[in-house]
C-alpha cells in the first residue's frame, strides 16, 4: 500500500476507494449488496470472528449476537456509497491502524464470498485500496458531495447529464438510493452503519444550501473542472 494510502493517525478522516479488478462488478445482485452492508457493520469491530456470517445468519440486519462482546468499532464510517464495480468510504480512524485493519477484513471477506458464490479465484479487487487524508474543511465539504451526491446521481437513468436536466426529480431519486448513506445523512436518520460523533456530516448534509451547491458542483464536474479532479483518487 506504499504511496497509495497517505500517512494518518487516530482522529484522521480519510477518503477510501476500492475498485474491482479489471473493472468487474464487485456486486452482482441484491444479496451481494446486502452482504456488503452487513460487512461494513460486522467487520468494523475490534472483536474478530471468522464465522461472523454464520453467527449473524439468523439475527436482524444489524443486530449483534448475544454471545459476542460489546462492539468497539475500528473506525467511524462517516459516509459510504456502493457502486457496481467499486465503493467509496469516508472513514475516521478510531484506533491505531484501524482503517488498514478494517479495509483488510472487508476486502478479504468480500473476495472470499464472491469466489465461493461465483466459483472464481484470485482477488476480487484491483491492487490495494487508495486513501487520501482530508486536510481542510473546504475539501471535506467537496468530498461529502463527491462520495454521496455525485456517485449516487451517476446511477440515475441517463447519468449526470440527465440528472442535471431533471434535477429535482433526480435529487429525490438519489435520496431513496438504498446503497448509500446519502438519504439518511440528508434526513438526519441515525443508521447502525454510520457514526458521526462530531456532527461533521450532519453539518454539511443538513445545510439548506446543499442541494443548490451540489448542482453547481455537478455542473463543474460534468466539464471536468481541474479543481475537482483530486476528489477522484484516480485518473479520469
Amino acid at each position: 500500500m506504499t504511496g497509495r494510502v497517505e500517512p494518518h493517525t487516530v482522529g484522521s478522516i480519510m477518503h477510501v476507494i476500492k475498485r474491482g479488478t479489471r473493472g468487474i462488478k464487485i456486486v452482482q445482485d441484491k444479496e451481494d449488496r446486502i452482504r456488503f452492508m452487513r460487512s461494513l457493520y460486522y467487520l468494523n469491530d475490534v472483536y474478530s470472528n471468522e464465522n461472523w456470517k454464520r453467527d449473524t445468519m439468523f439475527v436482524g440486519l444489524f443486530e449483534r449476537p448475544v454471545s459476542w462482546p460489546e462492539r468497539e468499532p475500528l473506525v467511524n464510517i462517516l459516509a459510504w456509497t456502493l457502486l457496481p464495480n467499486h465503493f467509496h468510504l469516508l472513514l475516521q480512524e478510531r484506533t491505531e491502524g484501524g482503517i488498514a485493519k478494517f479495509m483488510q477484513r472487508l476486502c478479504n471477506s468480500m473476495t472470499k464470498s464472491f469466489n465461493e458464490k461465483y466459483k472464481e479465484k484470485g482477488s476480487l479487487f484491483q491492487s490495494s485500496y487508495k486513501g487520501k487524508v482530508v486536510a481542510n474543511d473546504v475539501y471535506f465539504r467537496q468530498l461529502v458531495w463527491y462520495v454521496l451526491v455525485k456517485n449516487v446521481l451517476e446511477q440515475y437513468p441517463g447519468g449526470i447529464a440527465d440528472a442535471l436536466k431533471n434535477y429535482n426529480k433526480a435529487w429525490e431519486w438519489g435520496l431513496s438510493y438504498e446503497y448509500s448513506s446519502f438519504g439518511a445523512s440528508v434526513s438526519g436518520e441515525v443508521l447502525a452503519l454510520t457514526a458521526d460523533e462530531e456532527g461533521l456530516i450532519a453539518e454539511v448534509c443538513r445545510s439548506k444550501t446543499l442541494k443548490k451547491e451540489a448542482k453547481g458542483l455537478l455542473s463543474a464536474y460534468k466539464f471536468r473542472s481541474d479543481e475537482l479532479k483530486a476528489l477522484a483518487l484516480e485518473t479520469w
